[in-house]
């Protein structure tokens, strides 16, 4: 394990960058799932959970394709939420057709390999009551993932993320605004880490990734991303100290969360490395401190 502490010359980030930068879902789903099988291939371990997951997003990127965009919000609420400072998609925008987007999902995970475990879960979404698929969607709507359900969650969890990425590939980048700390700025998800990148703006922003609607938000570096502070911020890694996937890790609200340097390894991806680098996670349940980023392909770990 190594502790490195921040580079203060880094404090600020770097400065005129793009505030967001908007999913194209077909082409990220693709990506992810490739990465995954990559990643499948060097690590015997989590190969057989990568190639799974790789499956999934392959037909997230099939459905992706397909489906065409949610409706927006109307201008109006458009610029309401732009002048308030809020996301312009809210959870009500994001359950609107939703159960549209996990029916086409279901339909392309049936034919895929998977544990058996897994296959239940999908018969049983599949043939689950309204009632009962309702209450599995208003769960990843919020982000909370029962520990004694998680497989059928996983599966509503892709769906949104398709759902969610298609309605904010149609917004405006240039429209949005800052919402708060650690919140994306399109649908107000949680980050599922943050990348340090070489293309978006200027070689070494940094941008959270969201882990609901895959939009990229700037956010300055070292600086926490869940509670802002700048102050007491850490870095921990499994290998060395020029690792490429980190746990930045805040003193004041004792929260950590992966940043990962594209600037290092232009191939990482946010949600795919983050699976994959499940020993960091393993590591840090050891520590006094909480993960704070979210990723419903880790839900049960």
């Amino acid at each position: 394990m190594t502790t490195v502490k921040p580079d203060p010359s880094m404090i600020g980030g770097v400065a005129k960058v793009p505030l967001a930068r908007l999913p194209d879902p077909p082409a990220l789903f693709r990506t992810r799932s490739e990465r995954l099988a990559f990643l499948a291939g060097h690590n015997p371990n989590l190969g057989p959970y990568l190639r799974f997951l790789a499956a999934i997003c392959d037909a997230q990127a099939q459905v992706a394709a397909q489906l065409p965009a949610p409706d927006l919000p109307s201008a109006e609420r458009l610029q309401q939420a732009r002048s308030a400072a809020m996301p312009p998609l809210g959870s009500s925008d994001l359950r609107a057709g939703l159960a549209r987007t996990l029916d086409r999902l279901l339909e392309r995970l049936g034919p895929i390999d998977m544990p058996q475990p897994a296959q239940l879960a999908l018969d049983a979404l599949r043939d689950a009551t309204p009632s009962d698929r309702d209450w599995v969607l208003e769960n990843v709507l919020a982000g909370t993932i029962p520990a004694d359900s998680v497989a059928p969650h996983l599966f509503a969890a892709a769906a949104l993320q398709v759902h969610a990425a298609l309605a904010a590939s149609g917004l405006q980048a240039d429209r949005l605004v800052p919402v708060g700390i650690g919140t994306c700025p399109a649908c107000g998800g949680r980050p599922v880490a943050s990348l340090v990148t070489e293309n978006i703006g200027a070689e070494g922003a940094r941008y959270c990734s969201c882990a609901t609607c895959q939009t990229l938000w700037n956010e300055v570096r070292v600086k926490c991303t869940c509670c802002g502070s700048t102050k007491g911020i850490t870095y921990r890694s499994v290998e060395v100290e020029d690792a490429a996937v980190k746990a930045e890790i805040c003193r004041e609200c004792g929260k950590w969360v992966k940043i990962l340097y594209q600037n290092k390894n232009p191939t990482l991806e946010a949600v795919a490395d983050d699976v994959a680098s499940l020993g960091l996670d393993l590591m840090m349940r050891d520590t006094d401190w909480i993960r704070g980023g979210y990723n419903p392909f880790l839900a049960g770990y």
